[in-house]
């Protein structure tokens, strides 16, 4: 079985640019499990298809295609065959994707999905549920996370580099309102795992939360050094059959 990292926490709290630099650094697949869910969002929300029609998103879930392809530096994402990368990182889509996660016929078909990427090695993944429900029995499990003004901060500082006007205020309210909805929704609430172990980043640079992440991860004994020849995301590697 493939040897499995697994980083989850609330938005904002360190989870993408630490997972992506540890997958880099080992040479193991990234998984940016966010993506996913965003890339079925923006296609509900183009399909007119309503977040609480459950058949309908049930419909629209298993005739989705998705892949990712990329290094871990530079991820693309794809839905149906076309690159919406770009296209997912709007404050629309993040709060479709968030209420489409609360939908138990959307989690189940999407943790499928991401439970078929351990065949291609081992992994990084980052999400909000893959220590508890996803990769149970992953090998190594993080906990990320770092307070609110610091998250409000970073999400705010991530939109405007994609050029996505936000003002502060709103962007707190958004964080606020997306951490209800995954702390209490009924199915694979955001918790972490009994075993996880907790890294606030709200002090920490970069630097230092990979290097920690780096550390737990090399001091497993099940760790099997940097893959041999790993492609870390391969090239539009398909994840749905």
């Amino acid at each position: 079985m493939s040897f499995v990292v697994t980083i989850d926490g609330p938005a904002a709290a360190g989870k993408s640019t630490t997972a992506r630099a540890v997958a880099a650094e080992l040479g193991f697949l990234y998984v940016d499990t966010g993506s996913l869910y965003r890339a079925l969002a923006l296609k509900a929300l183009e399909l007119g298809v309503a977040p609480d029609d459950d058949e309908a998103l049930e419909a629209c879930a298993g005739s989705t295609a998705l892949s990712l392809s990329g290094s871990p530096q530079k991820p693309r994402v794809w839905l149906d065959g076309a690159d919406v990368t770009d296209r997912i990182r709007t404050p629309s889509v993040s709060e479709a994707s968030s209420r489409l996660a609360a939908r138990p016929v959307v989690r189940r078909r999407l943790v499928e999905i991401q439970r078929q990427l351990r065949t291609q090695g081992p992994l990084v993944a980052e999400g909000r549920d893959l220590g508890t429900v996803v990769f149970p029995d992953a090998d190594v499990k993080v906990f990320l996370d770092a307070t609110p003004d610091t998250r409000v901060m970073r999400r705010h500082q991530e939109l405007v580099r994609h050029g996505i006007p936000a003002p502060i205020d709103q962007v707190a309210e958004d964080l606020a309102r997306r951490d209800r909805r995954d702390r209490s929704r009924a199915d694979s609430p955001m918790a972490p795992a009994p075993d996880a172990i907790r890294l606030d980043t709200s002090a920490l640079t970069v630097e230092a939360q990979v290097a920690e992440v780096l550390r737990m991860v090399r001091a497993h004994p099940r760790f099997p050094g940097r893959a041999s020849g790993a492609a870390p995301t391969g090239g539009n590697q398909p994840i749905d059959g």
